[in-house]
């Protein structure tokens, strides 16, 4: 990346320096010597490579890196990251100006889908919670969509960020499996989670296969994509394979799904014999569902004659959801409020309020019939970006660097997986969807500008 750190880098040492010693006089301690050239490092890093500070901050917010490992909580370590991300995002958007600030179609829709949240959180029957939600992580989630777009500039960029979203799940992944052979926060006796005893947001199966799915794309893109070295595609193979075996651990349906349709497509793309990957799909999806052991869960398990209990959970959520949506089909009940309104909906109540298990349904129920088609026409539009994106590359295939397919393929694999896992999985407002969004636009950007001003010359300065 070509944005340098500050235009007099030795007034940003004077700074921080002169910061560190204000502090050792009103914290007269020691380990405040050790920590004075630390903090100028990281403020150096910070300025001169925001975008690796950015994708840290996404790392541990969405794959909740510090809740796995709890060593780290007393770190603090996603509160520093969003402080540096927003603080380096400030300085050169409005200081250095050194950030190339561009626009796109699709992201004035994004930005008018978030403007349809954001109104109808102003409306929501839980306005507090409502508004928590934005303030809390959707309006960080809206920031970081800008700032992937704009700071995700060239092959190395790419590269990096398939990199580390594969290893983050591998990371997750195998704290997860740890979790399955140790008998460690397991739910209903078989299906594997991580930090519930913390409250963590993984400590919930369906959850955690959530999160898990989402690297499964770039590990399996990098295995299959022409250009890398064989060490390379074993050491991705090996994440795909551990990610894999933490999904089936969870018993999650949406996980196993998003993960056999990652799969499918990556085996679409490379196998000129579509009948037999249909087959060989329906096949491995009846396989992985023995394996993972589904029918011996206490929900949704065989023991539950005709439709099963989890499964009729899920018809009468999302009844409700569509009975939210009629009764405010303009605004929706408001984000983070299907929980709270799900008695007043719902036409089956057991004593208890239910969560939707739908990205479709929680967007319909939250946003409306106007926020859901809007959001529809996001994921369409985005769709679009990547085919066109993938069109391009193949159509001058050996022209870009191998960094590029394997983002492309990432993206569309990973956007199928969240479309189809959507069904049975809650991710209408958290990171999946916005992270392969952002990248999209980058990608076409990049892809663009390396046409206008030909691909041999861009090739030849990656």
């Amino acid at each position: 990346m070509n944005i340098q750190a500050v235009k007099y880098p030795s007034v940003l040492l004077i700074a921080l320096m002169a910061a560190s010693t204000a502090a050792l006089f009103f914290i007269p301690h020691p380990l405040v010597l050790f920590g004075l050239p630390v903090a100028v490092f990281a403020g150096w890093f910070a300025l001169r490579f925001p975008f690796y500070i950015c994708l840290g901050f996404i790392v541990f917010s969405f794959f909740r890196i510090h809740e796995a490992f709890p060593v780290l909580l007393p770190l603090r370590i996603p509160q520093l990251l969003a402080l540096g991300s927003f603080a380096v995002i400030g300085w050169h958007l409005f200081v250095s100006k050194r950030m190339s600030v561009y626009w796109a179609p699709n992201l004035s829709l994004f930005i008018g889908f978030f403007l349809l949240v954001t109104a109808g959180a102003l409306l929501a029957t839980d306005r507090a919670s409502a508004i928590g939600a934005i303030t809390g992580s959707y309006s960080k989630i809206m920031i970081m969509v800008f700032a992937i777009a704009w700071l995700t500039r060239n092959t190395q960029d790419f590269e990096k960020a398939g990199m580390f979203f594969a290893i983050a799940g591998a990371l997750i992944g195998c704290v997860a499996i740890f979790n399955k052979l140790n008998g460690i926060g397991l739910v209903e006796g078989t299906r594997v989670t991580i930090g519930r005893n913390i409250g963590s947001m993984i400590g919930d199966p369906n959850d955690l296969a959530l999160v898990l799915t989402f690297p499964l794309s770039f590990a399996l893109s990098f295995v299959i994509t022409p250009g890398y070295k064989r060490y390379q595609k074993l050491f991705f193979a090996l994440i795909y394979l551990c990610i894999a075996w933490a999904i089936i651990s969870t018993q999650s349906r949406g996980g196993l799904l998003g993960m056999v349709s990652v799969t499918g497509i990556a085996a679409w793309r490379l196998s000129t014999n579509k009948l037999a990957v249909i087959a060989l799909g329906v096949v491995a999806l009846a396989v992985l569902v023995a394996v993972a052991g589904i029918s011996d869960r206490s929900s949704g398990g065989a023991a539950e004659q005709g439709v099963d209990e989890s499964a009729m959970g899920r018809i009468y959520a999302w009844e409700a959801a569509i009975k939210m949506a009629v009764s405010r089909p303009i605004s929706g009940v408001g984000i983070d409020n299907f929980y709270a309104n799900y008695y007043f909906y719902s036409s089956h109540w057991d004593g208890k309020n239910h969560a939707v298990h739908s990205t479709w349904f929680q967007v319909l129920a939250e946003t409306g019939f106007l926020g859901f088609c809007v959001f529809v026409w996001l994921v369409k539009r985005t769709f679009g970006s990547i085919t066109g994106s993938l069109n391009k590359l193949s159509e001058k295939r050996g022209a870009y660097p191998p960094a590029m397919l394997m983002m492309a393929q990432a993206l569309f694999s990973g956007l199928v997986g969240f479309c189809i896992s959507g069904t049975f999985l809650t991710q209408g407002f958290i990171w999946p969807f916005y992270i392969l969004f952002a990248l999209s636009v980058a990608l076409e950007r990049y892809l663009n500008q390396s046409h206008n001003s030909g691909s041999s010359t861009i090739h030849a300065k990656q």
